[in-house]
């Protein structure tokens, strides 16, 4: 079959398409020289041109108007890159439809052997980050001037000298300020990335600003009497600064398809805030904690060795210590921490106070000796109390874990004998198995002393050791030496019998040792 035929009409179609090409190549360089000169001759002409009146260069004026309106400007070149993106898939998409791929490949090779002074064939050339490139002057600029914007409304609130954090309507001024900026941004991902860095700029210069009033003298951290001059102050910085973190998250959390990377951002400088609001409640907490561990040291000075009233109740509904404890926690709640309006930040902070308080109790409880009948049924009263006496400091008491559930599975302890205190189910998994040991010391004869008496510390410097060394290990190793020490008298004596608690401490202490293998 001849198909030479065939060979000519596709030479001739491959012939003409080339011809159409280089026709339409000659007419885009002609084009883009032709606009090229006039661009660059307008360009000559604004440079030379001034305002008869203001006589600034025009050129100035265009590159201001374009640095100020630059998210505007860049919309516009996003719009033109997708227009040219879409022109671009939709000639490829003629040459594929028309079914000769050969033709296409060739033409391809054609184009690549052509110099095109106005496509640079570099292999890393990105055409839109080279469009996106041409105005990283006006980008700089306004991202600049957007700094400047967030900052001053801060520097104006903040006076030097000044002594008060910003009224409710400046703050809200510079949230107005953050939204509008953010809102602007949202033309283009990159621009919303760097101006949400700007932000957080701005979240920092708030915080700095906000250190400086807080009061850090000995009245800040003073819970003796009302609130001071110094505390009022350091209440209004952290109401303040919660205000910020408030509203500037409730304003990202406002933006539609936000980048998280941007968001992220802002995130880590309200982090600092929040760690600024810590620091700035912080000596009011320590003085609170000490107190209350020192209310509840003063255990120790009232007598709990009585045998039992003949009413089988306790004369008081609650030791004096409970009493002053319960009394000052409720006065610190009205006097200090309800003047702060950031309620789950403020419980956050008491509700750990809560919890140290209620170990303190309980491990100060666990070394009274000696403890009668009668000392019993008030101690236990005194565990009810505790309850009611941490109670202002939590959302709910029963929210404190660990804690509250160690305080609840003791209580019934006392009653107990020492076999069933030995073999109770709390052990190990709410009470720690150290503390169980250290309570039955309490039915031991006085020659089996406590560890504290046997170094002949007070119970304060004791508490501190137990603080100071938080792992069991290092607890049953010291309870270990005070077993031994006794174990060391008795034979000594020449005793023929140990107590009869002895062997159940010794038992309880293997299966501790065992348990941390």
């Amino acid at each position: 079959t001849d198909l030479s035929g065939i060979k000519v009409i596709e030479n001739e179609l491959l012939f003409i398409a080339r011809a159409r090409l280089e026709v339409e190549n000659q007419a885009k360089r002609l084009l883009e020289q032709g606009v090229e000169t006039q661009v660059q001759h307008l360009q000559k002409i604004l440079a030379k041109k001034r305002d008869p009146v203001s006589h600034i260069c025009f050129i100035e004026e265009i590159v201001k108007a374009f640095e100020g309106e630059y998210p505007k400007l860049l919309r516009l070149y996003n719009d033109l890159w997708k227009r040219l993106h879409q022109y671009s898939q939709d000639i490829q998409g003629t040459f594929n439809a028309s079914g000769t791929i050969d033709l296409y490949v060739d033409l391809q090779h054609m184009e690549d052997d052509t110099q095109d002074i106005f496509i640079p064939k570099k292999p890393d050339y990105d055409p839109e980050k080279a469009l996106k490139d041409s105005l990283q002057p006006y980008e700089a600029a306004y991202l600049s001037k957007s700094l400047s914007r967030l900052f001053d409304p801060i520097n104006l609130v903040f006076p030097p000298g000044g002594r008060n954090p910003p009224s409710a309507d400046e703050l809200e001024g510079i949230i107005k300020t953050i939204a509008s900026e953010l809102n602007v941004a949202a033309v283009d991902t990159n621009l919303t990335l760097a101006v949400s860095k700007n932000v957080a700029k701005t979240i920092q210069l708030y915080g700095v600003k906000s250190e400086q009033l807080l009061s850090t003298q000995g009245d800040a951290s003073q819970v003796i009497g009302p609130l001071t001059e110094g505390q009022r102050r350091n209440v209004a910085v952290v109401n303040s600064l919660y205000k910020l973190h408030q509203s500037v998250t409730k304003v990202v959390s406002s933006q539609s398809s936000f980048p998280p990377a941007a968001e992220q951002t802002i995130i880590s400088a309200l982090k600092m805030i929040h760690i600024l609001m810590e620091n700035a409640v912080q000596p009011l907490l320590t003085s609170v904690g000490d107190a209350i561990e020192a209310i509840i040291i003063t255990m120790h000075q009232e007598d709990f060795s009585g045998s039992l009233s003949t009413s089988g109740k306790p004369d008081v509904p609650c030791s004096l210590y409970m009493k002053e404890l319960q009394g000052f926690i409720a006065r610190v709640m009205s006097d200090y921490f309800k003047h702060f309006e950031c309620l789950d930040f403020v419980f956050d902070n008491t509700e750990a106070i809560a919890r140290r308080a209620i170990e303190l109790f309980i491990r100060n409880a666990s070394l009274i000796r000696p403890l009668g009948e009668g000392g019993k049924v008030r101690l236990a009263a005194d565990f009810a109390q505790m309850e009611l006496a941490v109670g202002p400091f939590c959302r709910r008491v029963s929210d404190l874990g660990k804690s509250y559930r160690m305080l609840r599975s003791f209580r019934p302890l006392l009653f107990q004998t020492s076999e069933h205190v030995a073999s109770s189910p709390a052990l190990g998994d709410v009470i720690p198995l150290s503390l169980a040991i250290q309570f039955l010391f309490t039915r031991a004869p006085a020659e089996l002393k406590s560890p504290f008496q046997r170094a002949e510390w007070s119970h304060a410097r004791f508490s501190q050791w137990l603080d100071d060394h938080p792992s069991e290990k290092d607890r049953l190793l010291l309870l270990r030496g005070a077993l031994e020490a006794y174990v060391q008298s008795v034979r000594s004596r020449e005793g023929k019998e140990f107590a009869p608690v002895y062997p159940i401490m010794i038992q309880l202490l293997q299966k501790a040792m065992s348990a941390l293998q």
